[in-house]
C-alpha cells in the first residue's frame, strides 16, 4: 500500500512538472510590442551631432556637456536638456521611442508648458520628415551622451561618500 501511495506521489508530481515545462513557453513568448528581433545597424556620433542640428532640435534641447557643436546662438523659449547624469541607463529603445514618439512619457515638470490640450507633447512630428539614417546616427549620438551614476546609497546619505 506504501509503494501505491509512493508511485501515486511521483506520478502526480511529474504530471505537474510536465504541465509546467509544457506552459512556460506560452507564458515566456513575446508580444506585439516586445523587441525580440530587432535590430538596428550601428550609427555615427558625428552624423547623429549633424542630424541634431539639420532637425533644429537644437531650437529646444541642449546636451549637457557638449560644447562642440556648430551652431549659432540661438535665444530658445524652451531649454530641455538631454544628456548628462542619470540614475537609469536610457536603452537604445528608449531613446528612439522618445524621438519618435515623445508623448509617451513626459516628465511632470515639463507638462504644464510643453503639452497641447490633449496631453500630446508639442514636439515636432519627425515621422515623415526624419529618415532612417538620421534617427540612428542621432539616437548613437544621444546614447554617448549619458553618464549613468547610482544614486547614493542611504550610508553615504548619513555618513558621506567613503
Amino acid at each position: 500500500m506504501k509503494t501505491l501511495i509512493m508511485a501515486h506521489k511521483v506520478i502526480w508530481t511529474v504530471f505537474f512538472i510536465c504541465l509546467i515545462l509544457l506552459l512556460f513557453p506560452v507564458g515566456c513568448a513575446p508580444t506585439k510590442e516586445s523587441s525580440l528581433g530587432f535590430r538596428i545597424p550601428e550609427g555615427s556620433v558625428e552624423m547623429g551631432k549633424q542630424a541634431f542640428v539639420n532637425l533644429d532640435c537644437i531650437r529646444c534641447h541642449s546636451i549637457a556637456g557638449v560644447t562642440d557643436i556648430d551652431v549659432p546662438v540661438i535665444d530658445r523659449d524652451i531649454n530641455i536638456v538631454l544628456g548628462g547624469e542619470t540614475t537609469r541607463v536610457k536603452t537604445y529603445g528608449q531613446l528612439v521611442t522618445s524621438v519618435i514618439y515623445p508623448s509617451h512619457i513626459i516628465r511632470p515638470q515639463y507638462r504644464a508648458d510643453f503639452v497641447d490640450r490633449d496631453g500630446n507633447s508639442e514636439m515636432p512630428d519627425f515621422t515623415e520628415e526624419m529618415t532612417v539614417k538620421q534617427m540612428i546616427d542621432l539616437v548613437t549620438f544621444l546614447e554617448t551622451t549619458y553618464e549613468v551614476k547610482p544614486p547614493p546609497s542611504a550610508y553615504d546619505m548619513a555618513y558621506g561618500e567613503m
